[in-house]
């Protein structure tokens, strides 16, 4: 079977992974999420990222049911990626988390389905049919007694069931995934984590290489929070090629074998994000641009439950 184009190979040598997706985390406005969803498929995109924290799979899903009722997009042409939350780990809830995805979502599989962090925390609701964590009198999410173990396993079944084709994990340092490939049967297809020029992750992205994992970058932007689009490395290499910062970085991530997932919820962005594919950067820009690395993580979960997964 050939390579569809601006694809990357996932390691099952089956399936395939669109090199650039939008990202669909915190639209803040009713409405938001599923027309960006709309505008990017009809510019092009056939990759889709969401998560069932993000709270808005319904709203995607109906912009999905729009889509493909006017023909000319089918589902199999679409590759939509949700995660599983921290609060869903143990055995008893993973495949009713999915298969609540799939019900909001309108879908009958999903084609990459990602453990979202390697924390468990305890269900809010005994029954588990939430996704909010319980919480201790600090406000903290109440950290559960289950392994990665425990819950890629589930996630193999899912597999197995058909209710999803692919699936890997996302925020995963090497330890983790040293410890997660001594009892893998699926090996995970994608990591998913914050990549950017000034967090470019060399040391995780050779690990991954070696073991025929492929990275995708969220918050390829820096989410807003440094100077990335005003980098005046970035800009000069950007205006050699008549392209925005953005369509750089991109690129960038693509050309080292990256996927990209940037967010955006203006039309003309979403449009202009995904013109990337007419130009390549030289080796020289390369090199400027690994050399922007600085370590900077602009998400890490001691912001939200004070948590120092990366230190």
């Amino acid at each position: 079977m050939s390579q569809p184009q601006n694809t990357f190979k996932l390691n099952d040598d089956i399936h395939h992974i669109p090199m650039i997706g939008l990202g669909t985390y915190n639209g803040t406005k009713v409405g938001e999420v599923g027309d960006a969803v709309k505008v990017a498929l009809k510019s092009g995109y056939r990759h889709i990222d969401g998560a069932a924290i993000y709270m808005n799979e319904k709203e995607i899903g109906h912009a999905l049911k729009e889509v493909f009722a006017e023909g000319e997009i089918k589902r199999e042409d679409i590759f939509y990626v949700s995660k599983l939350w921290n609060s869903c780990h143990h055995a008893s809830l993973v495949r009713k988390h999915c298969e609540k995805t799939l019900e909001d979502l309108g879908l009958e599989y999903l084609d990459l389905y990602l453990i979202h962090w390697p924390i468990a925390f305890e269900n809010a609701d005994p029954s588990g049919t939430t996704t909010q964590p319980l919480r201790d009198s600090d406000g903290e999410p109440v950290l559960a007694a289950v392994s990665i173990r425990e819950t890629w396993q589930e996630m193999e079944k899912l597999v197995e069931y058909g209710l999803v084709k692919s699936i890997g994990v996302s925020n995963f340092n090497v330890q983790n995934l040293v410890d997660l490939l001594t009892y893998a049967k699926i090996k995970p297809a994608i990591n998913q984590v914050e990549v950017h020029p000034y967090l470019s992750q060399p040391n995780l992205k050779y690990f991954c290489d070696r073991n025929g994992i492929i990275l995708t970058a969220y918050s390829p932007l820096g989410q807003g929070k440094c100077d990335l689009l005003t980098n005046e490395a970035l800009k000069s290499i950007a205006d050699k090629h008549n392209k925005t910062v953005a369509n750089v970085i991109f690129k960038w991530l693509n050309q080292r074998g990256i996927v990209t997932i940037p967010k955006s919820s203006n039309p003309a962005r979403i449009i202009e994000n995904f013109n990337i594919f007419d130009f390549q950067l030289s080796n020289e820009d390369m090199d400027k641009i690994n050399s922007l690395n600085s370590n900077l993580r602009t998400c890490t979960p001691a912001n939200f439950c004070k948590i120092p997964l990366f230190d």
